[in-house]
């Protein structure tokens, strides 16, 4: 029995990325403890509730991010799509459209933007930092141009039904965004970790040369990646549309940064090649946790931020510190 048991413990931790996501858990589980102690309204079930409900967007932009990160890269316009989707839907919505075909044409214009990034980075070979810094400003003119450089009014009660499937409907208890982003975690988490999208995704960022000269299609992998990031942000969007039921023009600002947070806190490093979209709910969790609890401790929202960029600053210490550590050891036995 006891050998089972080590047996399936070294099995489990010999998944890749497994070890830090491990070692976030048990940070997690100290925070609750932590905030719970000092106050014990943290854990009642309405701020459970709520709580879930606010780490949920963080996921989502976190899966999207996360696929860029294990390529090798990353997706600075994010937050600016978030706002794009916010606003393009809601001025629709506004204008009469059906609310379904407005979330359609949404999610075609995000799509493009992600298209754009693919194609910048692997195809025109532009650094990733200054492709999506160019569509990161593109996008969020978009969303100041969608309703004239306004915000957009209430989008009605004909939208009352896009506004509970995004944000309001519940089921067994949980609030639809809930459910959303563990449905689109589980399908995202089994593209990565399943299939052969997936494997060319994790060897683009651990070689791209090698991958290239085993058949890998680097162009289009790329832009796989880069359309789930769109995609993911897209959906946040219109969860936002939904929970405010209008548009605003600065939705989604700093969401890139959320997004980096929760994937590289979660254990997805910045150089490509590592991380588990497990460890990527475990880092949105985090953010929720510090977010939640620091604000019930009645910690002002500066402090708030400051937190968490240190959190992100070491964990990225950390993963440059490690990974060097075993590029040493390579070499040494070399």
């Amino acid at each position: 029995m006891k050998s089972k048991l080590q047996s399936s413990i070294k099995k489990l931790l010999s998944v890749r990325g497994m070890g830090q996501v491990l070692t976030v858990t048990v940070g997690l589980i100290v925070l609750c403890v932590v905030f719970g102690i000092l106050n014990p309204t943290f854990f009642s079930g309405r701020n459970m509730n709520n709580l879930l409900r606010q780490i949920a967007p963080i996921l989502l932009i976190g899966i999207g991010q996360s696929y860029v990160l294990i390529t090798g890269n990353i997706d600075l316009s994010i937050g600016s799509v978030v706002g794009m989707s916010t606003m393009i839907s809601a001025t629709l919505m506004t204008k009469g459209m059906n609310p379904w075909l407005a979330v359609f044409i949404t999610l075609v214009c995000c799509l493009l933007v992600g298209l754009t990034n693919g194609l910048l980075v692997a195809g025109c070979k532009l650094p990733p930092f200054i492709g999506t810094l160019g569509t990161m400003t593109i996008a969020r003119g978009i969303a100041q141009i969608a309703n004239g450089n306004y915000n957009t009014d209430s989008i009605g009660k004909a939208a009352e039904g896009f506004r509970n499937f995004f944000y309001y409907d519940k089921l067994l208890g949980l609030y639809s965004t809930v459910w959303m982003a563990i449905i689109l975690w589980a399908f995202f988490n089994f593209i990565l970790s399943r299939t052969r999208s997936g494997r060319h995704i994790y060897a683009i960022g651990s070689n791209a040369e090698a991958s290239k000269l085993s058949g890998v299609n680097i162009l289009k992998t790329t832009m796989k990646a880069y359309l789930v990031a769109s995609f993911c942000s897209c959906v946040v969007g219109l969860i936002q549309c939904a929970s405010a039921g209008m548009g605003a023009m600065d939705a989604g600002n700093g969401y890139e940064l959320y997004a980096v947070a929760a994937s590289v806190i979660g254990g997805v490093s910045t150089l490509g090649g590592q991380g588990i979209l497990l460890g990527t709910v475990i880092g949105a969790a985090i953010w929720g946790v510090l977010q939640n609890g620091l604000q019930f401790a009645g910690a002002p929202v500066a402090i708030r931020n400051i937190v968490i960029g240190i959190i992100v600053v070491v964990s990225v210490l950390l993963d440059v510190v490690v990974r060097s550590g075993k590029k040493i050891k390579l070499s040494k036995k070399s």
